[in-house]
């Protein structure tokens, strides 16, 4: 039955490898459930902005299953979903601040406004996908340019788990730096689990990349306890102030009841999003989660071989999956739902079907049960950092087929794929590419090379950068 409905066969895969793929995918963006009740409770700030913690926590856990779920069953793809990151900050940061007089007209607190511009800008997404409007985008970018999505994506994600691990800090002089404390416990996991999972791969040993997150957690379990025992070690700087021993606590217990979703359930606020003032940020959040999912799928989808003709089959039901997800999401009472980027991680174990997404789904849909064991591996990032660096290694290759002897091929290429990592959005990395590639094209005497919409996307995003975002971006 799995195989007849998920073509296991025919993608050249077994129902072992996609479970492990999914517990890899599972794995690397479980931070998220740790993370996304930090930042919309505020807590990650040093404020309150009166969204429990806990409900948060299970709302995140349910709407990543249920987004995820629709994926693997309907669209088929590998591919995870979950509230995204950078959205979350948006929503925390500048939406609800915001929502602040549009709230206060209805005698609700500003979070329930701000869900409530999620809700209408899932709803604008879902209208998009169902017209078909979101495909065409899909189908507008050139070969060149989805390889560069995926190169730029793998470049992201790398840089993300070297920053995670500890590995690049921030400088003050240069933005980032290599870490000069090279004899930190946070690298010392990093780097083991990172030469385990590695050496694995290299000897093509299946589930390299899980072993590698396992034996990362074996790592940071055991220096946690041995280092206070260690005469001089326990009273070191460098130790005292590591995320192995401010963070990592290992688990006392596997399970623990889920935490009511109540308090954020079905509270958005619909009438006061409709409020004139919010419009510009249903806007934002629907121009972030549609080049954002957009990017993902073309990356992902790259890496693992599904791209036909230059085209992503079933895209408009891969769409559809994070449109309901994102209006689920906030009727369950978390910010933006998009697909992740960690869902490389699970396509670099092998993953090649929906199967590996609904095992992911599973996963969170269960996670609630095992906080206090996800709540260990979520909360101390140099566990999972390992998988992220390795995952950014294989999806650079698609560099190779980037067509580097035509310039107006190459410099939007480039453009997309180094401004994905460094402005920290494949969102915005992709909107640059989109508005240099017509641009490039037409000024090298090629526009004819270039579809209309091509045209009217690259106005359209040049008006969204130049005035929603300058003007309410925050």
């Amino acid at each position: 039955m799995l195989d007849r409905w998920f073509r296991l066969t025919e993608n050249r895969t077994t129902v072992r490898t996609e479970l492990t793929a999914g517990c890899v995918t599972f794995l690397t963006m479980a931070y998220i459930i740790v993370v996304q009740p930090a930042v919309l409770s505020g807590r990650m700030f040093g404020f309150d902005t009166g969204m429990d913690f806990g409900a948060v926590t299970t709302a995140t856990c349910l709407a990543a299953a249920l987004a995820t779920a629709v994926m693997g069953l309907y669209a088929r793809y590998p591919i995870a979903q979950a509230p995204g990151m950078g959205e979350n900050f948006f929503f925390v940061l500048t939406t609800i601040p915001a929502a602040g007089a549009a709230a206060a007209a209805q005698g609700v607190a500003p979070w329930q406004t701000a869900l409530g511009v999620v809700f209408y800008s899932g709803v604008l997404f879902l209208l998009i996908t169902l017209t078909g409007v979101r495909e065409r985008i899909l189908d507008t970018l050139s070969p060149s340019l989805k390889s560069a999505i995926a190169a730029g994506i793998g470049l992201f994600v790398a840089f993300i788990g070297l920053q995670n691990a500890g590995v690049i800090v921030k400088h003050p002089g240069t933005a980032v730096a290599l870490n000069p404390h090279f004899n930190s416990p946070d690298l010392a996991v990093f780097f083991f689990g990172l030469l385990v999972a590695a050496g694995l791969h290299a000897r093509r040993v299946p589930g390299s990349i899980l072993w590698g997150i396992v034996a990362a957690t074996l790592a940071a379990a055991a220096l946690r306890a041995a280092l206070p025992h260690i005469p001089g070690a326990a009273e070191a700087r460098i130790v005292k102030e590591s995320l192995l021993m401010t963070r990592f606590a290992p688990a006392t217990s596997l399970v623990s009841p889920p935490p009511s979703l109540a308090p954020v359930a079905l509270r958005m606020d619909l009438r006061g999003a409709l409020d004139a003032t919010m419009w510009p940020y249903i806007l934002i959040f629907l121009f972030m989660v549609l080049f954002d999912t957009v990017g993902t799928l073309v990356g992902v989808g790259r890496q693992a071989g599904f791209l036909r003709d230059n085209k992503l089959p079933r895209a408009d039901r891969a769409m559809l999956s994070d449109a309901v997800g994102t209006v689920a999401g906030a009727c369950l009472g978390t910010s933006t739902v998009t697909s992740f980027i960690e869902s490389a991680a699970g396509v670099e174990q092998g993953g090649r079907t929906g199967l590996t997404a609904l095992t992911t789904a599973a996963l969170f849909l269960a996670a609630p049960l095992f906080s206090p064991l996800i709540a260990m591996i979520g909360s101390y990032p140099p566990i999972a950092a390992p998988a992220l660096v390795l995952v950014g290694a294989m999806m650079m290759g698609c560099v190779t087929e980037i067509a580097w002897d035509d310039a107006s091929e190459a410099i939007p290429a480039f453009l997309t794929m180094i401004a994905i990592p460094l402005s920290y959005s494949i969102a915005d990395g992709l909107g640059l590419g989109l508005i240099s590639y017509p641009l490039v094209k037409l000024l090298s005497g090629r526009r004819r090379e270039v579809s209309p919409l091509a045209f009217a996307l690259a106005a359209l995003l040049l008006a969204y950068f130049v005035v929603l975002r300058s003007n309410f971006g925050g």
